[in-house]
This record gives structure tokens, sequence and C-alpha cells, in this order.
């Protein structure tokens, strides 16, 4: 469940920034471009090297310990009271909402609970506690947003993607039918039930085209790679990109004072 009250941070001067595997495997460029939309803001980012998977596959396959393991590592990464910030509602999510019963009654069980706190998702932090504004340089472009499971139900994060997108003036927004409907990758759920995985995201990429877009952004990687994906296997005239380099890519003008 989402948090019933959020209390936002004040706008901090430095944050740990948190890549996720698929970023740093696949999609570095939204990586980076969340590190320039944050720079842009006159925010320090921090990037722990050591950081590595946040545990999240064996946590909903159902192997605690071996999700423990993985997740241990992760803790000690973040010694200094900053905001985390993940450009993934899903590892986003795993953090902050799991960790702290992911290491109930261990003794990593106080340092989890404080690093679960500070975990914010990119594009909330963006929004709510930047209060970033953006000028859009782009040319007239229409969208579909598909926002991750995870962002939406275990977040609440259903508007962040849109309400960023709004301030793009020369950006559309089409209207998806049943845009809660999940994509059908879910992680491991992709592997171990592909047959219902591909019907759902065949719905899915039927309903982003349908919108009249061919051109759909989404806050995750992991949806992200499915529907493109699917879309690609299967020639249908849809193009995905994470909505921070679609952000950055329509605002990107370097930060006051840099050469």
């Amino acid at each position: 469940m989402a948090d019933t009250i959020k209390l936002y941070p004040p706008k901090p001067d430095k944050v740990y920034f948190y890549g996720t595997c698929l970023i740093d495997l696949f999609y570095p460029d939204a990586g980076m471009a969340g590190i320039q939309l944050l720079e842009r803001e006159g925010i320090e980012v921090v990037f722990p090297e050591d950081q590595t998977c946040c545990g999240q596959p064996a946590w909903t396959s159902g192997y605690h310990d071996e999700a423990r393991k993985v997740a241990r590592s992760q803790l000690s990464l973040f010694p200094e009271d900053w905001p985390i910030v993940v450009p993934s509602g899903s590892c986003g999510g795993m953090m902050r909402k799991h960790y702290p019963q992911l290491f109930r009654d261990t003794p990593e069980a106080p340092l989890a609970a404080e690093v679960a706190g500070r975990v914010w998702e990119l594009t909330d932090f963006l929004l709510n506690v930047c209060h970033i504004k953006l000028k859009d340089l782009g040319s007239p472009a229409t969208v579909a947003m598909h926002t991750s499971c995870s962002a939406r139900r275990e977040l609440g994060l259903a508007e962040t993607g849109p309400r960023l997108l709004a301030q793009l003036e020369q950006v559309t927004l089409a209207e998806q039918v049943r845009p809660e409907e999940c994509c059908g990758f879910g992680g491991t759920f992709a592997v171990r039930h592909g047959d219902i995985s591909g019907a759902m995201v065949a719905e899915k990429v039927e309903a982003l085209t349908d919108s009249g877009a061919s051109t759909f952004v989404t806050t995750d990687c992991g949806c992200l790679m499915n529907i493109s994906g699917y879309a690609e296997k299967n020639r249908k005239p849809l193009q995905g990109q994470h909505i921070l380099s679609f952000l950055w890519e329509r605002t990107g003008d370097k930060p006051e004072g840099s050469s």
C-alpha cells in the first residue's frame, strides 16, 4: 500500500542515486538523464559504486533468505542522511516498502527501516521535493503514458508522470483505455508464466497504439523492455522511452553558470 501520509523533505543539497540493474545494463541513458535533471536543480548526485541489485527478484519469488543476502549489501551504501532517489517504482517500492519487512527481527532492522524512509522514486522526488519547472524545447508530440504496477499501487504514484508531462507545452498526452492494467512483466512472473504475460502485454500494446500515439513513456525499465520488445517483435508502430530520457531530451538546456 502507498504511504497514508507522505511527508516530503525539503529540497536537499545532495542525494544518493540508486541506478537499478536494468538501467545499468540496458538503459543507461535514463540513468544519466535522471542525474542531469537533478543536477540542473542544483543538487549534487552521489552514486555509490558498490551498488548492485535491490533484492526484489528473489523477494517476489519467495526466496527471502537470498533476497536478504543481496539487500544486506546495499544497506551500508548510504551512510549520510541524504535522500536516496531511484529511477524505478519497482526497485523504489522494494526498498521503501519491503526492506523493513525483509529485515524484521534481524540485527539490521533499524538500519533497514532508516534507509527505507529515505527512498524516493525519482519522478515523485522531482515533482514534490524539487518542485521542478520544465521548459519544453521540443517540437509538438503526442505520447501515451504507462505507469508500472509498483509505482501505481505500492507507492501511489499514478499521477506523477502525467503531471510532469503536463508541464511540457508541446506535448499532448494520449489517453489509453484501462491505464491501470499491468503490462505483464512483473519481473520473474514473465518467466514463470510466459503465456499469461504474453497475453497481457499484447493487450497493453493494443491499448497504447489505439490511443493514437506512436510513442509511449514509462517510469520503469521492466515495463519499457516488455512493451517495446513485444511491439518490435510483432512489428507494431510503437516506440518506447523512459520518462526521464524523454524529459531531458525536451528540456535539456545546461545548468546556469555551466560552460
